[in-house]
């Protein structure tokens, strides 16, 4: 990898690029060669539109740096908005090499208080935004060649957390819809990867903070800047990455992980066959050691990033 420009001559499209990590990966991507798309409506955390000022900031940090950025305000949970910002790609540079889809929003409660409407708009963003663009730049891609899909999933999803069963299925969802889209254009020479993000954005500021614990884990997150996550997205969406598809990976501040994906990991057998009492009897107690704790994903990371 050119240790000037290792993007250089690729067009990267990052969604939700108008603040936090989207930005940091775009202004990097920008900075290792590569033209970009910055995708933000410019919506408020729970996703009510407001400006779209925020991705053309981007653009003109991009632009101050001496690269090349255009602006787009299109809606990555609608299936024509994300053909726009591919085709915008495509019209503006001529080609698309990579896409971070890292768009999001969050509106946590309880799953006994979720209704219906929280649920469905945070899965249609994080979850079928994935997809549409995914779909979207699937075409060009193929046409190409070659390209990288990088999606943002979360140890939410990954492990565990509270208040968030919205945002968890999404992220778990994206990490099943990666590896699928691994698996089936591979033979286009597409790869596609997870990142789960540890970082203070906009996102993570909005964490409840009612006990000292809580206090305590929010500042330590406070320390882990947006831009500690672009490097390891670069390097997926560069040619060096081409080896590198189907995985989650976690960064953490200084660390990257990773991260393991369900597997078997205990099995019984009885040859004449199960009923109910030998399940009790036998496959639970055998299996039981190996349960899975109801553990939330700071139980998992326990220690202080480095």
């Amino acid at each position: 990898m050119s240790e000037t420009k290792p993007l250089g001559g690729k067009v990267v499209l990052v969604t939700g690029a108008g603040g936090g990590i989207g930005r940091a990966i775009a202004l990097e991507a920008a900075k290792a060669g590569a033209a970009v798309v910055v995708n933000d409506i410019g919506a408020s955390l729970d996703g009510k539109r407001e400006s779209s000022a925020a991705a053309e900031q981007t653009v003109t940090e991009i632009e101050k740096l001496g690269g090349k950025a255009v602006a787009n305000g299109d809606d990555v949970s609608i299936q024509e908005g994300a053909q726009a910002m591919v085709r915008q790609a495509t019209d503006s540079f001529g080609r698309l090499d990579a896409v971070v889809n890292n768009a999001g929003i969050l509106r946590d409660c309880f799953f006994h208080k979720m209704t219906y409407e929280d649920f469905d708009a945070v899965v249609k963003v994080h979850l079928y935004g994935t997809f549409n663009v995914s779909r979207a730049a699937a075409d060009v891609m193929r046409e190409q060649g070659s390209g990288s899909l990088i999606h943002m999933t979360s140890t939410s999803g990954l492990i565990g957390n509270l208040a968030q069963a919205n945002y968890s299925a999404a992220k778990l969802g994206i990490a099943a819809l990666s590896k699928s889209i691994a698996l089936d254009l591979q033979r286009w020479n597409i790869r596609s990867n997870c990142i789960a993000p540890f970082a203070w954005s906009r996102m993570t500021s909005s964490i409840k903070v009612d006990s000292p614990e809580q206090e305590a884990r929010v500042n330590r997150m406070k320390e882990m800047a947006p831009e500690k996550i672009a490097p390891i997205a670069l390097y997926l969406a560069s040619d060096e990455g081409a080896d590198t598809t189907g995985q989650i990976f976690a960064v953490r501040n200084n660390e990257i992980f990773l991260m393991s994906q369900p597997r078997p990991v205990r099995s019984v057998h009885r040859g004449e066959g199960w009923d109910l009492d030998s399940v009790r009897s036998h496959a639970i107690p055998a299996l039981r050691s190996s349960y899975v704790p109801l553990d939330v994903s700071a139980d998992a990371f326990s220690w202080d990033p480095v």
